[in-house]
């Protein structure tokens, strides 16, 4: 309908801001100023504690600094009463003492068909009610009070009975001479296909009041009380009054509680909305039979920036939580998410504050979780991803689901959660040197105090690795090989913390890292974890996790101090040059590792032509590694220390030919 020129500005002026939003809302007494049409409070449209929400009485509007919400009187009413714009305005003009325009014919009859029908519905309401006290209800009564509701409840709730029968609404209606095409519009009857009287929606079955925001009552759910009955509960059809995507259960006094600072709870049905009212959480509202629509999840982001969604603990329940994940990804907007407490197998709300009382109940909603882990969870639980096939289908699954996401931000924030989970369910459960990067105790965590040497006895990154399988030769050779790789793995993470630039390119080789020693494990799952996404953190983020010591430790090693890439932190080149020549060193040694492994596997007592070819390989191959520490040691200068580990090595390599009787030249 269109308003004549001047009416909504003459309406504005003849309303204050701060009386419409005075309703909703408790003035903070410190900011505000009265006389200056100065308002501050906590916001009605999201929960907070401090107040960011302005009204400037004089101009005439409002602001939120907290989630931006803005607006005129009009609008505030839409948003508070989740009302149409006409809506508001005829709301408002009735407070300011304004007659409406005339509508045009048609627009007005269907307002006033509106009326009709909700007047029709209230009288359907007293109707059920008077019906729950005779004795054709006591077994609904029964049951009632076996679930936990006393009288006071059912007056709160309006709980009434549809007594067994084809026509006892339609009759007592028609009494008070209420044309037969409202009972039928307001969905309380249905014509007969046999051509006799419309009969009643509901029979035999206990009723639910359903409301609007603002109280009117424009629906009923119906609970058989028969179990052979095909529908355990059913809803009235929709009609001109009631749109079921477009309703929620309570929803009228969970705004009004949501406002007051209670958690918004969405259950399944009517029962526990009651129940968790009952039970001390008057903000809870149910969907109307069917799964949350978007218009709803809409209605619940305008009393609450977070909904706790509680859900049976059972199939059913776990598939409508999934199915509303898909729903809300496109929809999430910074600050609007869902959390998602799943009831103990078996049981829902009701049957929770029944047996184990309302402090159950908190305790499963305090533990409620986002929703990137339930989404996590449905793509992996009951899975087993044990070949990159299956890991590539995770990710992909993954990708597509997170492209649903429309804000930048948030869809970058879901991309770091779940590369964080995916990160603990293929690395972070490994044993040995492969695990985590739980907190240490002792002195600082990290690497212990005084390590300097990680390859002498007794000191360096934790327990001496023992020998590996394949270098039986002796324990000094085994000694010697972990050594090397651990002096080699410190100076390659070393130079990953001072540049974590280069990290990107050498992510794959870093991964590869064995680092026997679980220190230098801690700080390679560190480096892969944060270095590429946060480098910038990368430092504090390892002394969070492993305590001041650990990178203070790593840098007084004496062949980690001495390279020139630290020298020169953030010299991209210097570090991928050092970086590349430290992983071919470890990879000649594996080469080695490897060559020797074989060639005992292989030893029956003589050595045959094929065991000489490959233990010749195998002694060029050490003499090449060696030559290359002999170069490192010469440009480092590691001195001492560093040619007595080679002549160990050489030793080892001597004894193991001697035992076959050839000749390393």
């Amino acid at each position: 309908m269109a308003l004549p020129p001047g009416f909504l500005d003459e309406l504005r002026t003849r309303i204050s801001l701060s009386d419409v939003v005075g309703r909703k809302v408790m003035w903070d007494q410190r900011k505000s100023q009265p006389g200056k049409g100065d308002f501050w409070s906590p916001c009605p449209f999201h929960h907070e504690k401090t107040a960011s929400f302005h009204v400037e009485d004089r101009k005439g509007f409002y602001y939120c600094f907290g989630c931006h919400a803005k607006g005129d009187a009009l609008k505030f009413v839409q948003e508070t009463e989740n009302v149409s714009f006409m809506e508001a305005v005829e709301i408002l003009a009735q407070e300011a003492g304004m007659e409406m325009p005339k509508r045009d014919p048609r627009a007005q009859e269907k307002q006033d068909r509106r009326t009709l029908l909700a007047d029709v519905m209230e009288q359907a309401v007293q109707y059920f009610r008077l019906q729950l006290k005779t004795n054709a209800a006591a077994e609904a009564r029964a049951y009632l009070q076996r679930r936990g509701l006393t009288g006071q409840a059912l007056e709160r709730w309006e709980i009434g009975f549809a007594p067994n029968g084809w026509q006892n609404l339609w009759d007592a209606l028609r009494g008070k001479n209420v044309p037969e095409d409202l009972i039928i519009g307001a969905g309380l009857a249905k014509p007969s296909t046999k051509g006799g009287k419309p009969y009643d929606t509901f029979r035999n079955r206990i009723m639910f009041p359903i409301r609007d925001a603002r109280g009117r009552a424009i629906a009923f759910g119906g609970r058989a009380m028969d179990p052979n009955d095909n529908a355990k509960y059913l809803n009235s059809p929709e009609t001109e009054l009631f749109d079921k995507g477009r309703s929620l259960y309570n929803h009228g006094p969970a705004r009004a509680a949501s406002g007051r600072g209670a958690q918004l709870i969405v259950a399944e049905g009517y029962m526990d909305v009651i129940a968790l009212a009952e039970g001390g959480f008057p903000s809870s509202v149910a969907p109307l039979g069917t799964a949350i629509t978007e218009n709803q999840l809409q209605m619940l982001w305008r009393m609450s920036d977070e909904p706790i969604i509680a859900l049976d603990g059972d199939k059913a329940g776990l598939r409508a939580a999934m199915r509303l994940i898909d729903l809300a990804l496109p929809l999430l907007e910074a600050g609007k998410s869902l959390r998602f407490a799943i009831m103990p197998d078996g049981k829902d709300p009701d049957d929770m504050i029944r047996s184990d009382g309302p402090e159950a109940v908190q305790a499963v909603l305090d533990q409620a979780i986002p929703m990137v882990k339930l989404l996590w969870q449905r793509e992996t639980e009951g899975k087993v991803f044990d070949s990159p096939e299956r890991k590539a289908a995770l990710d992909k699954a993954l990708r597509e689901k997170i492209r649903l996401i429309r804000d930048p931000s948030i869809r970058k924030h879901y991309g770091e959660d779940i590369k964080e989970m995916r990160w603990q369910l293929f690395r972070g459960n490994r044993g040995g040197g492969g695990g985590g990067f739980q907190q240490r105790g002792g002195k600082g965590g990290g690497f212990r105090d005084g390590a300097r040497a990680p390859w002498k006895p007794g000191k360096g990154f934790g327990v001496i690795p023992q020998p590996r399988a394949t270098t039986r030769a002796s324990l000094v050779a085994a000694a010697a090989d972990e050594s090397f790789a651990a002096m080699r793995e410190a100076v390659i993470l070393a130079t990953a913390i001072t540049t974590p630039a280069v990290i990107p390119q050498f992510e794959t080789s870093l991964e590869r890292l064995q680092c026997a020693d679980p220190d230098l494990a801690a700080l390679r799952d560190l480096v892969l974890r944060h270095g590429i996404d946060a480098p910038e953190r990368l430092r504090e983020e390892i002394d969070w996790a492993l305590g001041p010591q650990a990178l203070e430790n790593l840098f007084g090693l004496r062949h980690v101090a001495i390279i020139p890439c630290l020298r020169k932190p953030g010299d991209i080149e210097l570090a991928s040059m050092t970086l590349a020549e430290e992983l071919a060193k470890l990879e000649a040694r594996r080469g080695l590792d490897a060559e020797l492994a074989e060639a005992e596997e292989d030893l029956d007592g003589l050595a045959d032509e094929a065991l000489t070819w490959r233990l010749r390989q195998a002694a060029e191959a050490r003499n090449r590694a060696l030559r290359s520490e002999n170069e490192d040691k010469a440009t480092y200068d590691v001195g001492k220390n560093g040619a007595r580990l080679n002549r160990d090595e050489r030793d080892a390599f001597g004894a193991l030919l001697d035992r076959i009787g050839f000749s390393e030249k």
